[in-house]
Parts: structure tokens; sequence; C-alpha cells
């Protein structure tokens, strides 16, 4: 089997068949910016486990974080209706109504990882983003008290893009643990949109502006590596400590940089695909199966203690 990246890679594909009459599956994902390290990891997973079954040919688009892009080619592939649509959605509020079309025109619709306004979806895979923010939180209070003997001390906040359910719930969990103790004082929060090369240029500006700071909470481990780098060319690394959130395996990924002793924690924010691809292969094969209109995946905290073997 062939696996193809283009939308156009799916127009016809619904009715055709294999060889001996077997049907062929078309499978649509529109990932919202495949330039993150976290959704080229989300990609390249879908297509493993995609391309073991024979009879399923895949397409991806990548909207590189642009909403109307985004929703033009989910129309696309409404048109070529294909018999199975994973959305993982750049924003919440622009991409409720496309995906509302897609349920009624019939197309089964997984919301992959990141939530829409309203429930247009047959199943919605996820992490829970407000429980990673307290866990998050916890270890930097846990971190202020021991520096200090009682949980006191300054925290930039490093923002994804605003109005993604990641971001308001990553940010939401940590102020709900921070909000427990009045001396942990947030003292800059700036906005990254989930990008390294911005996080480094934001936290550059708070460092010369900000004589005093802790801890770096990134909403993603490439802002925390950014605003690591931006305060290593500055000299001040180690006054604070980078707390990050994905998790991702590999050279480049959060865990090897806990691992390295840029990252003091990071909490694995799962890929989702895996049951993703659990839910949707059986959406296609089995006419009775209802799936669950929510599935939440377990996270996991990553610390100098685990790195290694998690890594392995």
């Amino acid at each position: 089997m062939t696996r193809r990246s283009a939308i156009a890679g799916l127009a016809g594909l619904a009715c055709s068949c294999a060889g001996g009459g077997r049907k062929q599956f078309a499978v649509a994902f529109s990932q919202a910016n495949n330039a993150e390290p976290y959704r080229a990891a989300q990609n390249a997973l879908m297509q493993k486990l995609w391309g073991e079954r024979a009879d399923v040919r895949l397409a991806i688009s990548d909207a590189q974080q642009d909403n109307s892009r985004q929703v033009a080619q989910v129309e696309t592939f409404i048109r070529q209706r294909p018999d199975l649509l994973i959305v993982a959605p750049n924003e919440r509020a622009a991409l409720t109504a496309v995906m509302g079309q897609a349920m009624e025109a019939k197309i089964p619709v997984i919301c992959l990882e990141r939530d829409i306004l309203q429930p247009s979806y047959t199943s919605y895979v996820h992490s829970d983003n407000v429980a990673i923010g307290r866990k998050a939180g916890q270890f930097i209070v846990d971190h202020l008290t021991k520096k200090y003997g009682a949980p006191k001390g300054n925290v930039v906040a490093m923002r994804g893009l605003l109005g993604v359910e990641g971001e308001i719930n990553r940010d939401n969990g940590a102020k709900e643990v921070f909000g427990r103790h009045p001396n942990i004082r947030i003292v800059a929060d700036p906005v990254a949109d989930w990008i390294q090369a911005k996080a480094k240029d934001r936290m550059t500006e708070v460092l010369r502006s900000q004589p005093k700071i802790d801890v770096v909470y990134g909403h993603n481990d490439p802002m925390a590596v950014g605003a690591y780098l931006a305060a290593k060319e500055l000299g001040r690394e180690g006054e604070m400590i980078f707390v990050g959130v994905d998790g991702l395996a590999g050279e480049a990924g959060g865990i090897k940089k806990v691992m390295d002793g840029v990252l003091a924690a990071t909490f694995v924010y799962p890929l989702c695909v895996d049951k993703a691809v659990e839910v949707g292969d059986r959406i296609l094969r089995e006419p009775g199966f209802r799936p669950e209109k929510e599935y939440v995946i377990e996270s996991t905290m990553v610390t100098a203690e685990n790195a290694a073997s998690l890594l392995g």
C-alpha cells in the first residue's frame, strides 16, 4: 500500500477495491500544524499504525496553524467522503462548524487531542490537560518549598496558542495549585504559540525586565527549551528551573532534555494516536460498534529519576 500525504490521495478511493474485490478504506487526517515536534510525532505514528493495515489508505493535510486553511481542507475531505475523518483542531471555535458538517454527511469523526465548542464528533480521544497542569503546578510548588523552605517564588508561564484547550487547561490547572500559595507569583506570561523560536524571543524580553525568576513553566517542551536557550545566552540559566509538557521520546524530545539537565521535569502528553487508530479501525470494520464519546489517556511525570527508563 502506498500512503499519500496529499488531500488528492483520497479522491475516488472510498469506492475502490483492492485485488480480489476487497474494499479499501479511506482515512483522512487533518493536522493542525506539522511543524510542531509533537504533531510531527503524531503524523509519524499515524502513518505507521495505519500503514500496518493493507486495506487502509491514509491522507494527511497540514493546516500550518491556520484556521481558514484547516477548515478548507476539512471541507475538501468531506466532499471526498472518506470512511473515517480524524481531526486535530488548530483552534476549538474555528473547527466546530465544519466538523459538524462532516457528521451531518454521515462521516465518522474522531476529534484528536484538542476539543471543539460542541461535541460534533463520533469520539474524542485526549489526555486531561487540567490534570497535567495540576501536576506541573505541584512539582513547581514542591521545588520552591525545597528551595526556600516555604512555597514562594517567581514563575514565568510561557503560554501556547491562546484559545486552544491545551493551553487554557494547562494554564488553569497550574494556577489552581499556585492559588493555594499566595507567595508564589506569576511575574510574566508571554505567548509563544507553542514555537521554540518565539519562546526564546519572548523569554529574552522577560529576562531583561525581571531580575528574579525561579521557574519557567512552558506549556510545551519546545517553549520551555526556547526559554532555557534565552536564559543561557544571558548567563542566567542556573538561576531557575525549566518545566515543560509533551515528554516526547527521541534525541530532541522532552525526555532526553530532562536527562540532559535542560528541563527539570516534563509531563508526557500522550500522542493519543494509538487509541484513535484502535477506535477508528473498529469503526471501519465493525458495523455494530459504538465507540465511547470520550477516551482519556493518562499522563506520566518525567524527572531525572525516571527519564532514562522512560526513554528506553
